[in-house]
């Protein structure tokens, strides 16, 4: 990328994260999906959680692991930890696949409904994980992997 390209990407991304900092978050999943896809796109995989308040407001983007090519190590009880810190009530999960595809594997959906059990248990709603790919992001729920 040239640095023209990066400087335009950084103010898009801040652009985004004012929109959604303003506004709540699930009003608008066109607005989430971009946000996503500008800030989680990347060379290796990246692992972001939304931490969203009552309403639906975005409290916290945190990324909680930077991987390979091809693989980020996640652990569904540090996402509760951070969400219980954050006095979260719902999480976003969200990661990108360098390669393009967002298909999920095996392990992304069973990591998925770790988390999702992990955090019912603690009343803690998870809305859903998206997978960024090249110009694409595929939903976990909207595929009917998780309920």
């Amino acid at each position: 990328m040239t640095e023209q390209e990066e400087t335009i990407i950084l103010e898009a991304r801040e652009i985004l994260a004012r929109y959604i900092n303003c506004n709540p978050v699930l009003s608008c999943w066109q607005a989430v999906l971009d946000y996503c896809a500008i800030s989680i796109r990347g060379e290796v995989e990246r692992f972001h959680v939304l931490y969203l308040d009552r309403k639906n407001r975005l409290i916290s983007d945190e990324c909680l692991a930077i991987g390979t090519v091809d693989h980020v190590p996640v652990y569904p009880r540090e996402v509760v930890k951070r969400a219980l810190l954050n006095n979260a009530m719902a999480i976003l999960v969200v990661h990108n696949h360098p390669a393009g595809d967002p298909a999920p594997s095996e392990a992304d959906i069973a990591m998925t409904k770790q988390l999702q059990d992990a955090c019912a248990v603690l009343g803690i709603t998870l809305h859903d994980h998206i997978i960024v790919g090249a110009g694409r992001e595929l939903s976990l729920r909207a595929e009917g992997m998780i309920q």
